[in-house]
This record gives C-alpha cells, structure tokens and sequence, in this order.
C-alpha cells in the first residue's frame, strides 16, 4: 500500500458521527461592586493617556465648558441628538448635518454621549445613537470630549434587532507600529476628555 493510499484509508475510517456540543458556560457578570466598576474603569482609561472626570449629572454642561476653553476650542461639534442640558456655553455650536471631513478637522473639538463603557479594557462604546452620531464625528477631531454614564447598557439586542455600527475606543488614537514608539493622533483624536458621570441616584 502507498502513502497516499494508507492516507485515504484512514480519512473514510474516521467517525464522522455529530460531534459533542460545546459548552459555552461564559462568565457573563463580574464580581465588582458597581463603585469598583467606576473605579476600575476610570483607572484603566486614564493608562490609556486619556484624562478622565467624574461629575455629577447637572455639572456636564459646565464642565465641557472648562474643558474646551482649558483647550482653546471656540468652535466645536455635536451630534444632531445631543441633550441640550449637555450643550456647553462660551463656545459656538455646529451641529453634525454631514458635515466633511475637511470641515470636521478644522473644529476645535466634538462632544458626544457613549452607550456603554467597558470597566476591564477601559473602552468605550459609541453605536451611532441620536446623542453619539456618526462614526467620522468622533474620529476626525483632534479632540473628543465623551460622556459615560456609570449604568453599563447591554449591547447585543443594539446589533442584532437596531443594526447599530458599534465604535469601541480605548484612550486616543495611537500607534505604535513604527519603531514600536507611541504616535497619537494617527486614526483619530489626539485628545480624548471622558466625563464619567455620576448616577443621580446615589
């Protein structure tokens, strides 16, 4: 018998029963508290480079107000749904109607909302919601201030019954591909300010 006879003899002699079902018993909750969780979280996206801030619900206006004028922003974005209580004064306000990508990188910033923040990776979740917009709102700025409720959203019934883009950011755009040295600002904002905001139940 030849190799490749012996080959094929043991190919038509496998089993080629139904294979047993694989057990997917995922850890689907953690262990932490949700304080350990806010903690953790800002912890983890302030190693990403990013500045983080925790404010009381009524203190987001006032707040990307500062940030933006600690920056020198005077004209920034924000998508069409954004609450008006989150809309900061002292600067101009262009709300995203399509605006280009040219017109996007000339701005001073953006401020959008976030659906959901991931407390492990430090991530940040934007699915394209009224207060969140397009994917180019929050990529074309050289600086992104985002609003992260501490309440996490569950994020499956958003891509399987909504068909909602999801965006995960974890800190500012960087690289580090070339020479393994860190260069930010690569594919997005070079700057991003995340607002953790505190539930207004606690």
């Amino acid at each position: 018998m030849s190799a490749r006879d012996e080959i094929l003899q043991r190919i038509r002699g496998v089993d080629r029963g139904t294979p047993e079902p694989v057990r997917r018993a995922y850890r689907r909750d953690g262990s932490l508290s949700s304080v350990e969780r806010t903690a953790r979280f800002c912890e983890r996206v302030a190693d990403y480079h990013a500045e983080v801030r925790r404010i009381a619900v009524d203190a987001i206006a006032a707040e990307a107000a500062a940030v933006f004028a600690e920056r020198g922003a005077r004209r920034i974005a924000v998508p069409r749904g954004l609450p008006a209580a989150w809309r900061p004064a002292g600067v101009e306000i262009i709300e995203d109607h399509g605006l280009s990508s040219r017109y996007l990188d000339r701005l001073g910033g953006v401020l959008t909302g976030s659906t959901a923040a991931i407390a492990e990776t430090g991530t940040i979740v934007l699915s394209g919601r009224p207060a969140e917009g397009r994917r180019a709102l929050s990529l074309v700025p050289d600086l992104h201030l985002c609003v992260v409720p501490e309440a996490m959203a569950v994020l499956a019934p958003l891509v399987t019954r909504e068909r909602c883009p999801l965006t995960f950011v974890s800190g500012p755009s960087a690289t580090s591909d070339i020479e393994l040295s860190r260069v930010e600002g690569v594919h997005g904002p070079r700057d991003l300010v995340v607002l953790v905001v505190r539930d207004s139940t606690r």
